[in-house]
């Protein structure tokens, strides 16, 4: 798979989801969203099931939920939540 071949884009929600995190949460999810740019699908990640194409990445408490556009390269961060709310 090419380098960078994703685009990574946030939706607003995620965007302030994200903002609203501790400083050193921010430091441990920022890196494996960038990561999706190389491996959309990495080790680990999970397809949600439901009529959306999602997935779920996990990092410690933390679940990062996005699309994968594959006809355009386009990575979409829906949700970026403590677990016990990651799914609501």
């Amino acid at each position: 798979m090419e380098r960078g071949r994703y685009s990574i884009i946030f939706a607003r929600s995620a965007s302030k989801e994200l903002e609203s995190l501790e400083p050193k949460v921010i430091a441990r999810v920022l890196p494996r969203v960038k990561a999706l740019s190389e491996n959309p699908r990495p080790s680990g990640c999970k397809k949600l099931a439901g009529g959306v194409d999602a997935w779920r990445i996990r990092i410690g408490d933390y679940r990062v939920i996005y699309r994968v556009d594959d006809t355009v390269s386009l990575v979409t961060v829906m949700v970026v939540r403590h677990r016990s709310k990651a799914y609501e």
